[in-house]
Formats: structure tokens, sequence, C-alpha cells
């Protein structure tokens, strides 16, 4: 157990894999630090679908140059969590888990308190590394809470033999659709626009437009759920109203960050729609002197402009503001 009235030159949010990396390149550079992560080690790639493969190849995902090897040059999410878990406990990170971070209190001029449901900390320095996976967009409509809705997809066995609509037309959605075909199940997309997104992984994409177009994965573009009942769920599109009759919903509408968490410790946000956090993109520290973003949180709404391979070089550059302030 750590000493309560130890201050640390380093607190932080985030057990992801850039929340590692910031604690790894804090812990070379001979700082004093914790993690804090709400779940899991990893905890939203834990929470991803059980199939999932990496865009990105495995090299890219590596942190600290510690070589991810992989069976595929796509790594798959089991791989993945062997990978970023025996980072964690080889190196010994100090990390503790299942552990929510409430508050940051940042009106103290040289340092930080920061309330957890679990105890406080006392920290000079906090890092935000808290991704975007945890808060789904939510369309919003009637019957988005009945339980045969989810916003998240696991396996695709569950919905063998069933008729299952898959709202979406990113990577995850097309995923899902894709396996829960291929287990035996009915499945309809339903897209806002007029096609399949072009940011689908491109190893997939003719997959996914072949099996529309020969009837297997049933479409229907530039269409929305107007709501979701029982046994059925209406949609509207170019053609009207129309009723599907439906066991289960999967809303795959895309996630993103926690504003309301950065907004309470003093972090503003632009205003012109995407709400990108203010920070210095040299040195990643926000508007709130002491506080640093890392990782795919720097995106705003556009989720889609960070990533592990792109965002990993962010504990270098918080970790040496920081050295050069002491």
């Amino acid at each position: 157990m750590n000493n309560p009235e130890e201050i640390y030159d380093v607190l932080i949010v985030g057990g992801g894999p850039i929340g590692l990396a910031c604690g790894l390149e804090a812990k070379k550079k001979g700082l004093s630090y914790v993690i804090i992560e709400k779940g899991c080690l990893v905890n939203s790639l834990y929470n991803y679908p059980t199939n999932m493969t990496f865009f990105s190849t495995s090299e890219k995902l590596e942190i600290d140059d510690i070589p991810f090897i992989s069976n595929k040059p796509k790594p798959g999410k089991q791989e993945a969590l062997e990978y970023y878990r025996r980072i964690a406990t080889s190196n010994h990170l100090n990390i503790h888990l299942f552990e929510k971070v409430e508050n940051v209190d940042s009106s103290k001029e040289e340092s930080h308190e920061i309330t957890t449901n679990k105890r406080k900390y006392t920290a000079k320095n906090v890092i935000i590394a808290t991704g975007f996976y945890d808060i789904p967009n939510y369309i919003d409509v009637p019957g988005e809470t009945l339980p045969k809705v989810a916003h998240y997809y696991g396996d695709p066995h569950f919905y063998a033999t069933q008729k299952t609509i898959v709202a979406g037309a990113s990577n995850s959605a097309v995923d899902a659709a894709l396996e829960i075909y291929r287990k035996g199940g009915d499945v309809t997309m339903i897209v806002r626009g007029p096609a399949i997104g072009e940011r689908v992984k491109y190893w997939v994409k003719p997959d996914i437009d072949n099996r529309i177009d020969e009837g297997s994965i049933k479409a229907v573009f530039n269409a929305e759920i107007k709501e979701i009942r029982e046994n059925d769920v209406i949609i509207t599109s170019k053609e009207g109203e129309q009723v599907i009759e439906n066991d289960f919903v999967l809303l795959l509408t895309g996630y993103r960050p926690n504003f309301e968490f950065l907004k309470s410790i003093g972090i503003t946000t632009s205003d012109d729609g995407r709400r990108i956090p203010n920070y210095n993109p040299e040195t990643m520290e926000t508007n709130v002197p002491g506080i640093y973003l890392a990782g795919v949180i720097c995106g705003g709404v556009e989720t889609h402009k960070w990533f592990i391979e792109n965002s990993r070089v962010h504990a270098k550059q918080i970790v040496e503001d920081i050295i050069s302030k002491n």
C-alpha cells in the first residue's frame, strides 16, 4: 500500500496502452508515478469484440520499443491483451485497477488533489489518457434502452439464427455484420449515409460490399432508426417508413470521450463542433497547468484521428516537459 501522504510526480488516469506507455516513461526517467484504471488492465481493449483484428501491424502497437510478436501481421485482441499484460507485470508498473477517478482539484499552485472512489492522491502532474470507448453515441430514439439493444458487440455466437439489426457503417459495424452472418444470423444493416464507410479496413470492405450485393446481408442506406420495439424496429428512408421484424439491435454508431470529466477539471474544448481539447501539441499540456492529455482523447469527437501507433509518442513528450520544469 502506498503512503497516503506521498506526493507523486505523475498520476496517470487510464490504464490502456497509452497510459502504460506514460507509466513506463515516467519510471524510466526516475519519476514517482501511479496509474489509476477504473476497470481491468487495458479495460477498453478487453471490451473490444472477441474476434477483433487491429488495423495496425504488431510493430505499430509496440510501446517503449518492447517487441510485440504476433502470429499474423495484424494481431488480434487476445494477442494484444497478452502483450500489454506482460508489459505491466514484467515491468512491475504501479497500477491501481478497478478504481475510478471522480475528481481532480487543481486549486493548489503546485499540486493536484485527485479523488477516486477509494482514496485521495496528491500529484504534481496529471496525465489524462482515458480514450473514448466508454461512452457510446446514443441515437435517442424510443426503445433504445430495451434489453435487446446493445451499444457494444462481443461474440457472434450469441446472435446465431436471430434477426439482428446492425446500425452503423464503420469497422465495428461491418465486422459485426459479417461475423454474425457467418454464424448463421439474419443481418440487416441500417446506414445513415449512401454507402459503407470509406475508412473500413481495406481487406474487409470488398467482403461486406459483395455480401450486400448478393443479398446475404441486407442493407438499407440513407436510413435511420425511428423506434425500437419488442419484436420489430421502425426505420425511415427515402422509401418512407418501414417495419422490420427483429430480435436484437446493435447500435454501433461510435463512441466519444468523457467531455464532462474534462470540463469538470477545467479543460476547455473548441466550440466548432469538433470539441478538440485545449492543449499544446509540443508538450501535450492543457490550459490547466500541470495537466496533460495523451492518446485518442486529444481528438475530441474526431476519434479516428488518433491511434496507439501515432499517439504513443505522447508519453515521451509529456515526461520530457515535466522533467524540464524541475
